[in-house]
């Protein structure tokens, strides 16, 4: 560097970046998103050098600072776990690839055991089943039920303890459960979960966590919400938010592979819904910004998931 070089700024900049490295290379242990950082400053830095002195090796330096940078994010995100996008952007994922096969795993095994046909139960069946994944037992509010199912909750409810599918406790009712507070959820039973030889879901304490909160924060979006989204159109949400690409592209993974798009009868079986209907609730996803687009031409759903639901991508 030279000792005349202008700006005065510059200089001094590219001084603090040579003892910035320095430093970096006597840490104890590699901190990838600082390391991430000082090749943005040093590609900053080289460009408005390259201005400066016209020297096209200092433009190439910086450029390769900017590929540094790049590198060594995406080295830090996957260390972390965390989906980096095509602009080299992190997107926080609230699920791991494993977790997002995991998701997919439930929803399977909700549309075929689903005890009821109704959108409205099946629903209900995938919450709860998330709730009572690990040990068959879960608790629930009445919020919880009140938000899932709206007015149709105690209905719902009774209907999958009628069937045996679901179990409350002695002495208590539907309604009981929908007056249920935080501080004093309702204890419920899935006996098709019980632990036994054979257990149809094997995950982590952890895991189910963060894959009830994954459905929860699916379930209960805001923008849903507002347009009073039926059951049906929820539960597509929910499995379109599962069977996408981290750049939020809707696809399924076929003998290892993923594919492009979603069958419209597996799609509208989950949902319990037919095929043909699957357009009106895509139609509606899109109004709220949850697919930017989707297609279901030629026996596939087709889309991408908005920008704003793109952290809740299963990873397919």
């Amino acid at each position: 560097m030279p000792d005349d070089l202008q700006p005065d700024v510059l200089r001094l900049e590219l001084t603090e970046l040579g003892d910035a490295f320095r430093a970096y290379q006597r840490r104890p242990e590699p901190d990838l998103a600082v390391l991430a950082e000082l090749h943005d400053r040093k590609a900053r830095a080289f460009a408005l050098w390259a201005d400066v002195t016209d020297d096209a090796s200092l433009r190439e330096e910086a450029v390769r600072a900017e590929a540094a940078a790049r590198t060594t994010r995406e080295m830090s995100a996957n260390r972390l776990g965390i989906e980096v996008d095509v602009g080299g952007r992190v997107v926080e994922r609230l699920l791991t690839r494993g977790q997002g096969a995991h998701a997919r795993g439930v929803l399977e095994h909700v549309r075929a055991h689903s005890p009821l046909p109704g959108a409205e139960a099946r629903l209900a069946v995938l919450m709860l089943t998330l709730r009572a994944a690990r040990a068959g037992i879960g608790n629930v509010t009445g919020q919880d039920l009140s938000g899932w199912l709206q007015g149709d909750a105690e209905r719902v409810l009774q209907e999958l303890v009628d069937v045996g599918w679901l179990r409350l406790p002695e002495e208590v009712e539907a309604a009981d459960a929908l007056e249920s507070r935080p501080e004093e959820p309702t204890q419920v039973t899935v006996p098709s979960l019980l632990p036994a030889e054979t257990r149809p879901i094997t995950f982590g304490k952890v895991t189910r966590a963060r894959l009830s909160g994954w459905a929860q924060k699916v379930v209960g979006d805001r923008k849903l919400r507002k347009k009073k989204a039926r059951a049906a159109t929820r539960l597509l949400a929910v499995y379109t938010a599962a069977h996408s690409r981290p750049d939020g592209r809707l696809a399924e993974r076929i003998e290892g592979a993923a594919s492009d798009g979603l069958g419209l009868d597996v799609v509208a079986s989950f949902c319990a819904l037919r095929p043909e209907d699957i357009a009106e609730h895509a139609e509606l996803l899109v109004a709220v910004g949850w697919l930017t687009e989707a297609d279901t031409a030629r026996g596939k759903l087709r889309g991408r998931l908005g920008e704003r639901v793109l952290p809740l991508s299963g990873l397919v």
